[in-house]
């Protein structure tokens, strides 16, 4: 067995079970085809990133791309920095092949049958768009990308690996109107609010698959089915983490008002680590909310919450029973976020899988069990 198969075999045992047509397509379209050779690597066990480096550490390089299952950084900043400042501090990812193990959920949650024509938004390396490619054929994939880069070396990429899509240059937000009716929508970028261009453009009974990421804590694999009025709806399925569609990233506020300072009994802790179904809950009822939050080693827990006009610090001690809290503009976030978890708990604390999205011209809502019980 070459080398290249031994990589490509350890990828697939490490994904487990596997679509029997997925699992061919990945073993007919091997990955490092679409990597360059010096790249940044981003495990997903917590461990530090580190550049691989082709010519100087094949073995190293090969073992990065199949053995790793982390997504292979290839683009910083928009292309303004170089691939060695990926560890440095404040520095933006923006392309990248994604985690075989979350490529894979994608494309299965996709579902496609023989014959269905795919959009796909955001071509990155191209490695998904020639998997498309394999199983559907190239003229039943239109892979779209907003950087010309990106885009330009995806065509490379895709003409060596033997695989023709048809590529668009342009924002895939927009979705591609100059093509025909989709079957299906497979979106490699995160999104906080559905474009209703993806919508108006599958087929009804068709799927938009999307990592949903709202800005409060994670991202989640989100499945929604086209019911050809203009609505699409459709549940979570496990957790994800993806660059942002570029029109939805973050922009991070400069607030000048002073804080308000008070405290609070409910742990911060618990409210961002007790379910992936109240992350939900309150990106759901708090929507254009953002946080992150960190943890000391002595430890301390952080919490900071903005929206456009307001923002919040929460600070956990062990040394004291109360976390404090500092807020500022017109909003009291933290009251808001309190509220929300503490509505979610008193629904039984309901798992991710309750929850599900609907999508219609006029926005977007989080549901609970069924799309009429909508969460406000």
């Amino acid at each position: 067995m070459k080398l290249e198969e031994e990589h490509v075999a350890a990828m697939l045992a490490g994904l487990g079970d596997l679509d029997p047509e997925w699992r061919q397509a990945l073993e007919a379209v091997p990955r490092h085809l679409f990597i360059p050779d010096r790249a940044w690597c981003a495990p997903e066990d917590g461990n530090e990133g580190f550049v691989i480096d082709r010519q100087s550490d094949p073995k190293g390089w090969f073992a990065a791309i199949y053995q790793q299952n982390a997504p292979i950084i290839t683009q910083l900043d928009d292309g303004n920095l170089d691939i060695d400042e990926a560890g440095q501090g404040g520095v933006d990812y923006t392309s990248s092949s994604s985690a075989p193990g979350i490529v894979a959920r994608g494309l299965d949650l996709l579902g496609p049958y023989a014959g269905d024509e795919v959009l796909e938004i955001g071509t990155g390396t191209g490695w998904t768009a020639a998997l498309l490619a394999y199983r559907l054929g190239d003229a039943n994939v239109t892979s779209i990308e907003i950087d010309p880069a990106v885009h330009a070396t995806a065509a490379v990429n895709l003409k060596a690996a033997g695989y023709a899509p048809h590529l668009v240059l342009g924002d895939g937000a927009e979705g591609w109107p100059q093509g025909t009716l989709y079957n299906g929508v497979h979106v490699t970028c995160g999104v906080r609010k559905v474009p209703q261009a993806w919508v108006e453009q599958t087929r009804p009974g068709g799927v938009i698959v999307l990592p949903w990421m709202p800005g409060w804590e994670a991202g989640h694999m989100l499945k929604l089915t086209v019911t050809g009025d203009g609505t699409a709806v459709g549940r979570f399925h496990g957790s994800c983490a993806f660059m942002m569609l570029r029109s939805q990233r973050s922009v991070l506020p400069a607030y000048s008002d002073d804080f308000r300072d008070s405290g609070t009994d409910l742990d911060p802790r618990r409210v961002v680590r007790s379910s992936f179904g109240a992350d939900i809950a309150v990106a759901g009822l708090l929507p254009g909310v953002d946080a992150t939050h960190t943890d000391e080693d002595d430890g301390e827990f952080h919490l900071w919450v903005w929206s456009g006009d307001s923002d919040a610090q929460v600070h956990y001690s062990p040394d004291y029973k109360r976390a404090a809290v500092h807020q500022r503009g017109p909003r009291d976030l933290w009251n808001e976020v309190e509220e929300a978890f503490l509505r979610w708990v008193g629904w039984g604390s309901p798992g991710r899988d309750r929850f599900g999205l609907t999508v219609t011209s006029e926005g977007q809502h989080v549901w609970l069990d069924r799309p009429d019980n909508v969460i406000r």
